[in-house]
């Protein structure tokens, strides 16, 4: 799989789950969004773009290599995140239920995109 129509479909869905949050606060729901919601989104966002990213690379260059580097990957992501909420929530205090819906709104779209994109490279290869 090509790296750039990777790229670009993964910016546009980005930009698709970036709308429900956005628009939110102007129709009378924004006690539905965390505090620095926007820092938890793009970190999340940027850690799946670099998890993306960085097994296509691994991929194109040693296709041998293509599930350990997404296990890796995937496991190295889900540690950061991790660390990641349990730092923001030290620094921050905000609804934890609030706080759970958005994490998981994020990591699960995130999560599925990764998985959609990278199988699909996976399927492509085996047609070939």
């Amino acid at each position: 799989m090509k790296l750039l129509p990777t790229v670009l479909s993964y910016l546009s869905f980005i930009i698709i789950i970036a709308i429900p949050p956005a628009v939110l606060p102007y129709i009378g729901y924004a006690g539905w969004i965390t505090p620095k919601f926007w820092l938890l989104f793009f970190f999340l966002s940027g850690l799946t773009f670099l998890t993306v990213v960085s097994i296509l690379m691994v991929g194109k260059i040693k296709q041998d290599m293509y599930a350990q580097a997404f296990l890796a990957a995937t496991t190295v992501k889900l540690l950061a995140c991790m660390f990641f909420a349990l730092i923001f929530l030290l620094k921050n205090s905000v609804n934890r239920y609030v706080f759970v819906a958005d994490f998981f709104y994020i990591y699960f779209l995130n999560m599925g995109f990764e998985i959609y994109g990278l199988l699909r490279n996976l399927r492509n290869q085996k047609i070939r």
